[in-house]
């Protein structure tokens, strides 16, 4: 009777060898062979429509196909990006859910909010950076100021009177036109909404006045003459709208400002898993055609190390509480 229990506990123990394995080369376990072996859920912290999310789809079709699992687009947009923040930072460290960092969720967030569900140095590993994209001035074709300098005098001899659009207090949409406003010496009322699509519908509609948005945004609407590009953001003309000015030339120099798209993972990520993916960013933005397609809609697809990126995070962060604590910025 004692042989032939000994002999069913070391059958037990054969048959749980291969389980164990198994376990060990697993992803989770820190070694990275073999990942990934399922879906990778890729939350966008914004919702549909806006120029997140068309470069975050963009990138997620690539990367499908070159690691051999689906990607799952999972929106979730909403108090300022917190919300889909905030469920990348509470999920397990083992590359199966991954979150589109942006400068908003980063760093403009964090520099106005004291008390938030995650830190953006702490609570994360940042992977690599993966395009940035100028802002747009842009008003309705109705509005009666036709360029920065009209818009300019127009706030001046009326402040307080217009109103400016951003898709969530703390954006970075918000924080940029905060800065239009702290450099050109203006007064413009901010009105938040909850995304990018419901803000372009009322500057269509001409219940709003101003906003910035992404190139990528409202390009169309701009060349179709829906809407009217006052300016551009950045230093430098968007090759994707060269006949826009930057607002630098037009009425505030030194002004230059552009949003920022990167991957992060919760903190803790195995370093061969972070490795793999920051690899298959930089191919999919150098070899495919997909760097050609994104800059002609007005992004500027440019990857970086791990640690590049980390050191963008914090440089970022510090230049915009620089910029609320001048600028006296209070979150709403």
């Amino acid at each position: 009777m004692k042989s032939s229990v000994t002999t069913r506990l070391v059958l037990c123990f054969l048959l749980a060898v291969p389980a164990v394995t198994a376990r060990a080369a697993d992803p989770s376990t820190g070694s990275g062979q073999g990942y990934p072996t399922r879906p990778i859920r890729f939350v966008i912290p914004f919702p549909p429509g806006g120029g997140n999310d068309i470069l975050g789809r963009a990138f997620a079709e690539r990367l499908s196909e070159r690691v051999g699992q689906p990607w799952v687009v999972d929106n979730r947009g909403g108090a300022s990006s917190i919300i889909g923040a905030e469920i990348v930072a509470r999920a397990p460290a083992d590359g199966y859910t991954l979150l589109l960092g942006t400068n908003s969720t980063l760093a403009v967030v964090p520099s106005l909010r004291s008390k938030l569900p995650f830190d953006p140095v702490k609570d994360y590993d940042p992977i690599s950076l993966m395009s940035s994209s100028p802002y747009l001035l842009v008003v309705n074709p109705a509005f009666e100021a036709k360029s920065v300098a009209e818009l300019i005098a127009l706030a001046k001899a009326r402040p307080g009177q217009l109103n400016f659009a951003s898709p969530g207090q703390g954006t970075s949409n918000h924080l940029a036109f905060e800065m239009f406003k702290f450099m050109a010496g203006i007064d413009i009322t901010h009105i938040p909404y909850k995304g990018t699509s419901a803000m372009i519908t009322d500057l269509l509609g001409g219940r709003v006045s101003v906003m910035f948005v992404s190139t990528a945004s409202v390009r169309p609407l701009v060349l179709a003459g829906k809407l009217r590009a006052l300016g551009i953001s950045t230093a430098k003309r968007s090759p994707a709208m060269p006949e826009v000015a930057p607002i630098a030339e037009s009425g505030v120099p030194g002004f230059n400002n552009a949003s920022w798209v990167g991957l992060v993972s919760p903190r803790g990520t195995p370093p061969a898993i972070i490795k793999r993916l920051n690899a298959e960013i930089n191919k999919v933005i150098d070899e495919g055609d997909l760097k050609v397609r994104l800059t002609s809609q007005g992004f500027v697809p440019d990857g970086s190390t791990p640690q590049e990126f980390a050191a963008h995070i914090r440089d970022e962060l510090a230049r915009y509480r620089k910029l609320v604590r001048d600028a006296g910025i209070k979150s709403e």
